[in-house]
């Protein structure tokens, strides 16, 4: 008597018909799936190049044209891009063209109409002299960059912008990045994020 277990195992055509259907049912859930997933990636930012945190994007100071799309391309209202201001080199002028208008019949001490800032992130105090000292408030700031282009066409370029990496969501495609007119912003080491003007690299 043989047992039923050392019976060569034979499949029927019905067998194979439905295994061949459990098959291609089991590949087209799979298949369904993945593009769902696809899908989501892409609803949320996360194709293409995959994020890494090593890395954060910031401005070249010595590459930014001050086109002004800082303030208005950023995911964030206000930017997370802000106006700093590199002390070492500002000439502390009484008429500051990147606190007051350059325009005719301005005159420093004039008012708040003569201010640049259109939020007023710019305050000045009295040195001594002839000479002031101008500080921004980052709250204030939506890094419009007007008060930069006054000081760089101007001034010596002591105040430039930068990304204020407490507030940026380092997204994987910068949006402020795929509209800058002069490929200014950068990836940079996380562990380095700021690109500052200074005396060491001139201007």
């Amino acid at each position: 008597m043989t047992d039923d277990a050392d019976k060569p195992t034979t499949l029927t055509r019905r067998q194979m018909l439905r295994t061949g259907a459990q098959g291609v049912c089991l590949g087209a859930v799979v298949g369904g799936a993945g593009m769902l997933l696809a899908r989501a990636a892409r609803g949320s930012g996360l194709t293409g190049r995959r994020r890494d945190d090593r890395w954060v994007w910031q401005i070249d100071p010595y590459k930014c044209t001050q086109c002004g799309q800082c303030a208005t391309e950023c995911v964030l209202e206000p930017s997370a891009v802000k106006c700093v201001h590199a002390f070492e080199l500002c000439g502390r002028c009484e008429f500051c063209f990147g606190y007051y208008e350059s325009r005719p019949g301005v005159r420093p001490g004039a008012g708040a109409e003569g201010q640049l800032c259109p939020t007023g992130a710019i305050t000045r105090s009295h040195i001594k002299g002839r000479h002031f000292e101008y500080t921004i408030d980052e709250s204030k700031c939506i890094g419009c960059s007007l008060c930069v282009k006054g000081c760089g066409t101007f001034g010596n370029g002591s105040l430039h912008l930068q990304v204020r990496h407490d507030r940026c969501l380092n997204c994987n495609e910068c949006a402020i990045a795929a509209a800058c007119p002069a490929d200014a912003f950068v990836r940079v080491p996380a562990d380095d994020p700021y690109l500052m003007k200074s005396q060491e690299r001139g201007r």
